[in-house]
Formats: structure tokens, C-alpha cells, sequence
């Protein structure tokens, strides 16, 4: 019941609510030890209250920068493989106005606590993970 929910909300390039999305990750977080990293969360400010009042803060929030056609590019390529319902230009094109609207406020309310760490992303996979790695080593270490 939970996942059709999903499912209708993504292929019409929502955001699945609040409460939904930290209840499962709350759940799956409850079964492994931390630190975790949350890919593509918080999408919203709503998002963000709720994790932080049920989940605690954040460390920081990695912010891979690129431009929408490049972007756009690749999920249409990822999409030839991928099988998701969701990577077509229709649905994408809904996903990047969502992000404008909706994520980029998270964006911009934690870059004013200081907690965004941005990243290009126009490098190759390996070009990009080299851009990333200290963040975490940085984290980890600090956790020694």
C-alpha cells in the first residue's frame, strides 16, 4: 500500500511527505549502527523540521553542482538502463521545477548555517568521487 503511494507520488514528480519519508528512514536507521549517509534527503523544508525533530541534526549536506541540461542527460541515459518509470523527459523536467521550488530552500537555509558542503559534478564518477572522499574521511576521522 505504502510503496503504490510511493510509486504515484514519484512518477508525477512529488515529494512523498514528511512523515512518511522520515518514518522510513528512522526505521532503517533504528536496525544499523550510524554514521549514514541520506541520499537525496532532506527534499523540502518540511523534510528538514521533521528529521530534525524526530532524527536529530544533520553533519553537513553534500551538494553536487550541475547544470540541468547535463543533468537532464544523463538521467535520460541512466533511464535506457535503469528500468525506473520515472526517467523520461516529461518527469524530469516536473523533478528539476520540483527542486527548484521545494529543495533549493534547504539548500540555502543550510548554507546559512553553514552546513553545505558543495561539490562539481561535471567530472567523471571517479573525478567526482576524488571531490568527495574528504569530506567523509574528515567525518570519520573525527569520530576515532
Amino acid at each position: 500500500k505504502l510503496g503504490g503511494k510511493i510509486s504515484q507520488i514519484l512518477a508525477e514528480g512529488q515529494i512523498v511527505p514528511s512523515e512518511v519519508t522520515v518514518e522510513l528512514l528512522l526505521n532503517a536507521m533504528k536496525e544499523q549502527e550510524g554514521p549514514f549517509i541520506i541520499d537525496g534527503f532532506p527534499r523540502n523544508l518540511e523534510n528538514l523540521d521533521a528529521y530534525e525533530k524526530q532524527g536529530g541534526d544533520c553533519e553537513f549536506i553534500l551538494f553536487f553542482e550541475l547544470e540541468e541540461e547535463e543533468m537532464c542527460k544523463r538521467c535520460l541515459e541512466r533511464g535506457e538502463t535503469s528500468g525506473r518509470s520515472d526517467d523520461n523527459i516529461e518527469t524530469i523536467k516536473k523533478r528539476f521545477r520540483t527542486f527548484r521550488e521545494q529543495t533549493m530552500p534547504v539548500i540555502d537555509d543550510l548554507e546559512k548555517r553553514g552546513l553545505v558542503r558543495r561539490v562539481s559534478a561535471t567530472a567523471s564518477p571517479d573525478g567526482v568521487f576524488k571531490l568527495v572522499k574528504p569530506h567523509f574521511e574528515e567525518l570519520l576521522c573525527g569520530r576515532d
